[in-house]
């Protein structure tokens, strides 16, 4: 079941970040003061202040939790029937937070949708692609113009919940990761489909863990927050792909760069084909190949 978030909460906010073997690195200018924006509350018990603690173990970066700003990255392709109650989902977090959406060239009238959402203020920063290139290179647009201290991936689809952010979030602010991926293979609920999707799945992240050295459970999903400076000034500049080679290469550059990387328990919603999922078989043969090629390539 769902961690319920008591009533007493505490604000969060982000200190400069320290990755080990990077200079510290100072945050973009944000275009939001934080009064305008709600926060996040998670529980004083899960989250105690640094402030408040006797000692601090080694290798943590905690976040100081008053200035904590999100930056949400959602690509869109034909999702017309779906942005507006994904939107409505993403601003009942309790957080402050910009909503960076892409089209990816829609056909379907979502192109014109999203125009209307930016006039109401529901979207804080839009950009249309000119010809439809994949969601890799949507998200990479996105993260060049985000300007939060952690990013996180958010599928227009209402297959992930953001109610689970609290969770994602959680160890990047305690200062434990820098990144943090959730999986929907951890006994979180999920609604039962494909089979031999869920083979794949785990066929790819064992495939990828062999050459990571890691030991993940989900290397496909969706949710991925990483901290915000890491993502922008050392990850962004190794992306190339376009399509949904993006998971697996994401996932080797943060093994690359050294990145403490944690796993969460998330739920999922799949939909079927009639519902619009779009990733094939085709996708899965080619992230066999994205996975050898970005772990063995490493000369970006």
């Amino acid at each position: 079941m769902r961690r319920q978030t008591s009533a007493s909460m505490l604000p969060l906010s982000v200190e400069p970040f320290a990755f080990p073997c990077h200079p510290a690195m100072i945050p973009a200018t944000m275009t939001r003061t934080a009064a305008e924006s709600p926060r996040i509350e998670l529980s004083s018990a899960s989250l105690t202040p640094a402030s408040q603690t006797t000692t601090r173990r080694r290798h943590r970066t905690p976040l100081d939790r008053g200035t904590l700003r999100l930056s949400v990255l959602i690509p869109v392709y034909n999702e017309r029937h779906t942005i507006e109650f994904i939107l409505d989902e993403v601003h009942r977090t309790r957080i402050a937070k910009e909503i960076i959406v892409v089209d990816d060239c829609s056909t379907d009238g979502t192109r014109e949708l999203l125009q209307r959402l930016l006039e109401e203020g529901r979207i804080d920063r839009l950009q249309l692609q000119p010809m439809n290139r994949g969601k890799g290179a949507a998200i990479r647009q996105a993260l060049s113009i985000s300007t939060g201290d952690v990013v996180i991936v958010q599928d227009a689809d209402l297959e992930y919940d953001p109610n689970d952010w609290h969770e994602l979030l959680e160890p990047i602010v305690d200062g434990r990761a820098d990144a943090c991926f959730g999986s929907r293979f951890l006994g979180g609920p999920h609604r039962v489909l494909y089979f031999w999707h869920s083979v794949g799945n785990k066929l790819l992240t064992m495939y990828s863990n062999m050459l990571t050295n890691l030991n993940l459970t989900d290397m496909e999903t969706c949710y991925k927050a990483i901290r915000g400076d890491l993502a922008r000034q050392v990850i962004l500049p190794k992306l190339t792909t376009d399509r949904f080679g993006f998971e697996p290469e994401v996932t080797a550059r943060l093994a690359q760069a050294r990145a403490r990387i944690f796993e969460v328990q998330i739920s999922y919603s799949g939909r079927t084909y009639a519902e619009g999922k779009k990733i094939n078989w085709r996708d899965g043969i080619a992230a066999f190949w994205h996975i050898t090629q970005f772990n063995l390539n490493r000369s970006r």
